[in-house]
């Protein structure tokens, strides 16, 4: 099998969140494709199960060291760049992926005739129970006042659920040490299985939004850059109109604390009493490979 290491919603080479993507992959298992997602000990690891098309688009499987994935964001872009690189090998302007969640766009944008942004279309976000801010306020090793209690803290899903937690500083956010009994407590009661934080002060003035991703229950303790849990924000903050108004085109930062610095751009709008969502960034290509 070929491998590829790319760099996800990168600001520049080694940085943004890693992928590694696996093609050529004839007729292994769904387990021993977890297996080498152990292996690999990325965030995701992604398959492309076909080279040909079906209707339309590409078959590709999605895991996480610990399990499958019927979607995420940025091995969706990630791989997306890998199928258009190395197998389509010519400018094309959308490239469709068939995942578990369904059929997800990417929309390529190009400059000088390389691939300058990636794009990906999420699914209508859906909003499901609400918690209480002193369960994560313990979860995260903060005061429940550090909490914006001016919105909500709920579950929301373009495919995966994140529980959002909006906080009111930028050092509230720094200090967050996640405690891993009272979060197991947790999750093991709700649909959501990861957590996203969130404040409106930045480590660059460019950027909107600082944001960081928890989720120890897929195998991923803290998560440099997370395509799916921004769009799930972005539908948030169009729905409780964060930003005064029902229309969002912001730039988020993640994965500063852990050394990855990342830069996700989120665009979401309501239309007819539906909120649409995409999330854009940058891919590296790293590496190229073969598994033995």
């Amino acid at each position: 099998m070929d491998f590829y290491i790319v760099d996800v919603f990168a600001v520049e080479k080694y940085t943004g969140n890693q992928l590694a993507v696996f093609t050529g992959i004839g007729d292994i298992s769904g387990e021993q494709m977890q297996r080498i997602a152990k292996e690999m000990n990325y965030s995701e690891t992604t398959f492309v199960v076909s080279e040909n098309m079906r209707d339309r688009g590409y078959d590709v499987r999605i895991f996480t060291p610990e399990q499958e994935l019927p979607f995420a964001g940025h091995p969706t872009l990630g791989t997306a760049y890998v199928l258009q690189q190395a197998i389509i090998k010519q400018a094309v302007e959308t490239i469709i992926l068939n995942l578990k969640v369904g059929q997800i766009p990417v929309t390529l944008h190009y400059a000088e005739g390389a691939v300058e942004w990636l794009w990906m279309q999420q699914k209508t976000p859906v909003f499901g129970s609400l918690l209480a801010a002193d369960s994560l306020a313990q979860i995260l090793n903060l005061g429940q006042d550090e909490i914006d209690s001016r919105f909500p803290i709920q579950e929301v899903s373009t495919g995966v659920p994140f529980i959002i937690v909006p906080l009111k500083t930028h050092s509230a956010l720094k200090r967050i040490k996640v405690n891993k009994d009272k979060y197991f407590d947790l999750v093991n009661t709700t649909e959501a299985k990861a957590i996203l934080v969130f404040c409106p002060e930045t480590y660059n003035s460019e950027n909107d939004l600082s944001v960081r991703m928890f989720a120890d229950y897929l195998g991923v303790p803290e998560d440099p850059a997370t395509g799916s849990a921004n769009g799930c924000l972005a539908g948030y903050l169009v729905q409780y109109a964060y930003f005064g108004e029902e229309v969002v085109d912001v730039r988020v930062e993640q994965g500063y604390e852990i050394g990855r610095p990342s830069l996700l751009l989120l665009k979401a709008q309501k239309k007819a009493g539906v909120i649409e969502v995409s999330v854009g960034g940058k891919v590296v290509m790293v590496a190229k490979g073969e598994f033995v």
